[in-house]
């Protein structure tokens, strides 16, 4: 027998939200597929938390840091990374979440959702032309980077546990790899 997954549109998953169909639940859409989220543990929620206050100090008002906010993708996706690192558009995100025309870099933080972020996610966001992408790993404590697109897939993977980086989008910055790990 096969089976049929049906998909869903960002039109039709604005209409659930709106309707209250998916309140009670802890969704994202990725390709078109309504996907439940991994619930967020303690090391999960610090680490993503106090990340995101370091790079607010580093970028200043470079970028906007958003945790945990959905971002708006071509292809039927709209997943929450756990920090988006967007352009400053003010009251333009009432109208729509960040394109990626409007990301600079993303970075979730992986543990149950490891293979997720890793293998779905990393794709989703290649096709999407998400220039850098970013994974903690937070079993082993190192930082994944992915970077370079080709053919709707990241080209480069770089695997850091400690040192320095410079994102794509602000070269004369330095992250420390330690500070986005919180290790």
């Amino acid at each position: 027998m096969t089976v049929i997954v049906a998909k869903w549109t960002i039109d039709e998953y604005h209409r659930m939200i709106d309707a209250g169909i998916l309140s009670d639940r802890q969704v994202e859409l990725l390709q078109g597929e309504i996907v439940e989220m991994s619930p967020e543990g303690e090391p999960h929620a610090y680490c993503s938390d106090e990340a995101g206050e370091y790079l607010a100090k580093l970028l200043g008002d470079r970028a906007k840091i958003r945790h945990a906010k959905p971002i708006t993708l071509p292809n039927d996706s709209e997943p929450e990374p756990d920090i988006a690192i967007v352009q400053r558009l003010g009251r333009e995100y009432r109208e729509h979440h960040p394109y990626p025309k409007n990301i600079f870099w993303l970075i979730e933080y992986g543990n149950s959702s490891l293979e997720k972020d890793l293998e779905i996610k990393s794709k989703i966001y290649a096709q999407a032309g998400i220039l850098e992408y970013w994974v903690v790993n937070l079993q082993k404590l190192h930082l994944v980077v992915f970077r370079e697109i080709s053919d709707g897939e990241y080209g480069t993977k770089l695997i850091l546990r400690a040192g320095t980086i410079q994102p794509l989008a602000f070269p004369d910055i330095a992250v420390s790899v330690e500070q986005i790990i919180n290790s």
